[in-house]
């Protein structure tokens, strides 16, 4: 395969573009021949392996049908203690590399996860096609693409995938992060952002490949400091200064505060995450562009992209082999965890319905018939705008992060978004569900310094832009005639100031890895919910309301 840059130096732009963006001229059946063909040559390896007899319980199928009949659905747990002691002769192809992600409390510290040489080479090429997606304007369009990009670098470092994904891009063509990634991977997050938008500042950058927050946040301090702007640190950088007051001067002309947008004019921003759908308008505001959003995994590479319309996403036919697991199985699965779901492919999907997906890795990996646990809603059989003939998807929610009222059950994506829309500056929040005579929606929250909203406040807002809330089945439900039925309340507590640093620091104090720093939004375990509520002398006592938080139901 030929490298990107090589094919960009040469003209060759019809090559480039199929390269690493071709997949969305597929139709759905050519994208299923890709499929069936990807794995039956991973069968091969599979049916030669130990962790393939493990996992297959000794069956040995050669195409689709039989595999999906005799292989069991799996997690992580059936690949331990194999991955997690990194057991390279019991798999399929010796890896290049290791990535890991979070693990299960009480099970297994993190997910080890073995990337291949002919996997990395094929995401290389994907994540490539993502940068082309994030900037162009039209199919075929490589206007933007520059030699050597600038990218400010605002991701975990390696082993994490995010990491990888940096460092894989390099395999088709040369970047300039900032920080330099060797130098990046031995600084803490926090120095890492402020090092690269303080270089960002002097050299102008390209691309912003990270977490949709931090862009928000950059942006937000920009816009608060730009009435007095500290220039004495500037005097030694004169181009960081020449740009600051270009920056300033451009939006005195527009009779507004500093926005990011005045500074620089970037080709695109690669985000992933729910984070990403939910700034995605403000992010626009700061910075002039939307994010390109992207479902991707440690386990499973980029499996889905959005393109140049930032709609919904397209899935990727030649990392994992795709199969789908309809809502009500997952719903039977859950009241009978010895029961295996059927599933579906690709293009036996229906549109407006929602799936957990199941991947199986190509190129030698590991994961066969795996659940990473997410559920995906399909929001058309194809893109008519673009051309695309393929399921357009958009990442729904975590399997398990649901709270459910019987009749209806709220997401995070649900909360975050009411919560976003209500305008209350906040630091962070989680939410769970309360019981007793009546259930409610329990939200706590930390609001930003100076803020004197009330818990009062927070819970009547939220409660009404959920009930606001266009385009969610559950919603809907509560907004119709179950309201009534259901009673259905919000209540709010607001945390003091810190209380999210706090954790912060207990859990680093802990020697957490980076990604259990932060709280998950959803129903937190008894631990994280004591830890965050709890005074930092009762941590380990049984949780209470906080000294100085405001509750209140609505």
């Amino acid at each position: 395969m030929p490298k990107a840059i090589d094919l960009l130096r040469q003209g060759r732009n019809e090559e480039l573009w199929q390269m690493c963006c071709g997949f969305i001229n597929l139709n759905i059946d050519e994208f299923m021949d890709v499929q069936r063909r990807l794995l039956e040559e991973q069968l091969l390896l599979l049916n030669n392996c130990a962790l393939g007899e493990k996992i297959m319980r000794g069956a040995r199928p050669e195409t689709v049908e039989e595999f999906r009949r005799l292989v069991p659905l799996t997690t992580y747990r059936d690949y331990c203690p194999e991955l997690i002691e990194k057991r390279e002769d019991t798999l399929p192809v010796k890896p290049s590399e290791w990535v890991h992600t979070s693990g299960k409390t009480g099970e297994y510290p993190c997910k080890w996860i073995p990337l291949t040489a002919d996997f990395s080479r094929e995401l290389s090429a994907v994540s490539y096609g993502v940068g082309i997606f994030s900037g162009c304007r039209e199919r075929g369009d490589l206007s933007q693409l520059t030699n050597c990009p600038r990218v400010v670098y605002a991701v975990a470092p390696r082993p994490y995938m995010s990491g990888a994904l940096a460092k894989m891009v390099e395999l088709q063509s040369p970047s300039r992060y900032m920080p330099p990634l060797e130098e990046a991977e031995s600084l803490s997050f926090e120095d890492r952002i402020r090092l690269g938008f303080e270089q960002a500042l002097s050299r102008g950058f390209d691309y912003f490949f990270g977490i949709s927050l931090v862009l928000v946040a950059v942006g937000n301090r920009f816009s608060e400091s730009s009435s007095k702007p500290a220039i004495l640190p500037l005097l030694s950088r004169p181009r960081a200064l020449l740009r600051i007051i270009r920056g300033l001067v451009k939006s005195k002309l527009a009779g507004r505060s500093l926005l990011p947008r005045d500074l620089w004019k970037i080709k695109g921003i690669i985000s992933g995450g729910l984070d990403s759908w939910v700034y995605r308008d403000k992010i626009k505001e700061l910075w002039g562009r939307y994010p390109l959003d992207t479902y991707t995994g440690s386990e499973g590479g980029i499996m889905a992209t959005q393109t140049w319309d930032y709609g919904s996403m397209t899935f990727v036919p030649n990392l994992n082999f795709l199969e789908f697991i309809p809502e009500e199985e997952h719903f039977k699965w859950q009241l009978d965890r010895s029961y295996q779901p059927r599933t579906l492919l690709l293009n036996e999907l229906e549109a407006g319905k929602e799936y957990e997906i199941v991947i199986t890795n190509f190129h030698g990996g590991a994961m066969i018939r795996y659940r990473p646990g997410d559920m995906i809603k399909i929001t058309a059989l194809r893109n008519d705008k673009l051309g695309i003939e393929l399921p357009q998807m958009v990442f729904a929610r975590r399997a398990d992060d649901i709270i459910d009222f019987g009749v209806t059950r709220l997401t995070e994506r649900v909360i975050w978004e009411a919560l976003e829309n209500t305008g209350i500056p906040y630091v962070d929040w989680i939410a769970r569900k309360e019981t007793g005579d009546k259930m409610a929606l329990h939200l706590y929250v930390e609001l930003k310094d100076g803020n004197l909203t009330t818990a009062d406040e927070v819970a009547d807002a939220v409660h009404r832009k959920i009930l606001e809330t266009d385009g969610d089945l559950a919603a809907a439900e509560i907004r119709g005639d179950f309201t009534n039925f259901i009673d259905f309340r919000v209540e709010a507590t607001v945390l003091p100031k810190g209380t999210f640093a706090r954790y912060t620091a207990e859990k680093r104090a802990q020697g957490a890895d980076l990604a259990h720093l932060k709280p998950p939004h959803i129903n937190p375990t008894e631990e994280t919910f004591t830890l965050l509520v709890t005074k930092p002398e009762k941590v380990g006592a049984a949780a209470e309301t906080p000294a100085g938080a405001d509750k209140v139901a609505v």
